[in-house]
């Protein structure tokens, strides 16, 4: 008897263990559990999950659009860094003056995707205009909503059609999505998206493909890493991966991974080349790791963000203003080596507090921290239980489908190990969120099934 879902392990894992296999997915002919949706179903899932989530994110854009309006601090709430170099842009400057008031020249602070993004609205709709407000808020919206797409397909192929439906309709209302498309003007919602296509085509790449395809797929990694280079962390995860799974087959793979990394590195090459011709040195893809690592680690004890940077600290702001980009970095480079070497307990314990903070949103109760962040316990209630729910789910993933739930959990584990290190806010793990509603919905499918089984077997 087989399993009425598409994945290839939870063929194998049937075929090979019946038991388990009922206990990962119903039967196809147990009309208690499941009736599969035909694939006019599965259409209309997707198209009206995704509407209403787009629908959802727009009208909380009518209540938030006017706070990015603000001309205080000459606009920075209007997409911060993003917003001001977009500014730069469309007056001719060039990608410069990241920060609010001040000519500070070439920049490199920010992955250049986002900032020409936010400069083509502007173009259009004018800086810093409510119409660009409107216009970017909904383009974050519209990625967010898009996002419906590869979640449904990553959690069919994973785990069956029934959790794909349910993880489709949690993303369309989910809390932290909808406030990172339609309360944030940043990049979080497309390095979502591109993530979640991302870890999808990796596992579709477990099947012979032509270099093509391998050559899409690189040209959607130097998309990914020209909008947001953390995702470069898990590069060796989802394409190791995708290679492992082909070598397990007896399937060539160094050609084709050879092909996606060319056409990557030819991606992010215009970018490189610009950096080194503008600093005169080799500057990756951005280069404000040293600045994001000081104010997570230095000083302030109570907070987990010390503004030491040049737009939080006037002093900051005169040092990068005076000496420029690239020697106010070498500088902050010198401040890491120093902390390190003379505080190492102190680094390794805000770095096990980033980490509890990243999963759970508790950093502290003390009662002058949550005069800043007052939302800090509503919302601590709700990211544990979200994070105990996809632990729970990726547990049961590991008992039923090992080969399902590894790739599921490389991925948790490997991509915020930099916000460990340096500042954890909380959006910074969105691009995670997907997999995360993925596993909990998972989880919840897995329970409501085992109890209409218990029903079921106490009424026979």
């Amino acid at each position: 008897m087989r399993l009425n879902c598409t994945s290839p392990q939870l063929d194998e894992l049937e075929k090979n263990s019946p038991a388990a296999g009922s206990d990962l997915m119903p039967r196809a002919t147990d009309k208690t559990f499941y009736k599969a949706p035909s694939d006019g179903n599965t259409r209309s899932t997707i198209f009206w999950a995704t509407l209403v989530a787009l629908a959802v994110r727009l009208v909380v854009v009518g209540f938030t659009y006017q706070s990015f309006l603000d001309p205080g601090r000459d606009h920075w709430e209007f997409g911060y860094e993003m917003g001001q170099i977009a500014r730069s842009i469309v007056t001719g400057h060039g990608f410069s003056n990241p920060y609010t008031g001040v000519q500070t020249g070439p920049t490199a602070v920010i992955s250049p995707a986002f900032p020409y993004l936010m400069a083509g609205v502007m173009a259009v709709f004018g800086i810093f205009t409510k119409a660009a407000a409107l216009a970017m808020l909904t383009l974050d919206s519209l990625f967010s909503a898009l996002t419906c797409v590869p979640i449904f397909f990553l959690a069919k192929r994973s785990f069956g059609l029934r959790v794909a439906r349910w993880a489709t309709w949690v993303w369309a209302f989910f809390p932290y999505a909808v406030y990172a498309s339609a309360g944030s003007m940043w990049d979080h919602p497309l390095t979502t998206l591109l993530l979640t296509l991302l870890f999808l085509i990796a596992l579709q790449l477990e099947k012979p493909s032509s270099l093509w395809t391998w050559a899409g797929y690189g040209l959607l990694w130097g998309l990914a890493a020209l909008t947001s280079p953390i995702v470069l962390g898990v590069f060796p995860v989802l394409v190791g991966w995708a290679c492992y799974r082909l070598h397990r087959q007896g399937r060539r793979w160094v050609v084709s991974a050879g092909v996606l990394v060319l056409v990557l590195m030819v991606t992010i090459t215009p970018w490189l080349v610009r950096n080194y011709r503008t600093f005169h040195k080799p500057v990756f893809l951005r280069t404000g790791f040293p600045v994001v690592f000081v104010v997570g680690n230095v000083g302030n004890a109570l907070h987990w963000y010390n503004p030491l940077d040049p737009p939080g600290s006037a002093a900051a702001m005169a040092e990068y203003q005076r000496v420029g980009e690239q020697a106010y970095m070498t500088a902050r480079w010198r401040d890491v080596v120093s902390f390190l070497r003379e505080h190492p307990q102190t680094f390794v314990w805000r770095s096990l507090r980033r980490a509890v903070y990243l999963w759970t949103g508790y950093w502290s109760l003390d009662p002058e921290y949550l005069r800043e962040e007052p939302f800090d316990p509503p919302n601590i209630f709700f990211c544990t239980i979200f994070t105990s729910l996809a632990l729970l789910g990726l547990r049961q993933a590991f008992r039923t489908a090992a080969d399902v739930a590894l790739p599921f959990a490389l991925l948790l584990l490997v991509f915020p190990i930099a916000y460990y290190f340096t500042m954890p806010y909380l959006f910074y793990r969105h691009p995670l969120d997907p997999a995360m509603v993925i596993l909990a919905s998972y989880a919840v499918v897995s329970w409501r099934r085992s109890r209409r089984k218990q029903a079921s077997a106490a009424g026979s």
